[in-house]
């Protein structure tokens, strides 16, 4: 399964990108929410684990982007 992970503390995305890495996920981690825009209209996933709060552009706007894209992966927030 393939998940982006969208997580502006640096820290706590390399605890999660471990975790999930150690249960057999692929994990692509970006730091603002431009960037996972940008991932999110490039790339397939099969879910995403979105922080709210990031520089650049927040969860909830990014989400509002791919979803009036009609992108309807499953979101984490």
């Amino acid at each position: 399964m393939r998940l982006l992970l969208a997580e502006d503390e640096k820290d706590l995305s390399k605890a999660l990108i471990t975790i999930l890495k150690h249960n057999h996920y692929s994990v692509d981690a970006v730091y603002n929410g431009r960037d996972a825009l940008d991932y999110l209209e490039t790339e397939l996933y099969d879910g995403v684990i979105m922080d709210i709060m990031m520089p650049g552009m927040d969860g909830i706007s990014v989400l509002k982007h791919i979803r009036d894209a009609g992108n309807p992966v499953p979101v984490l927030l």
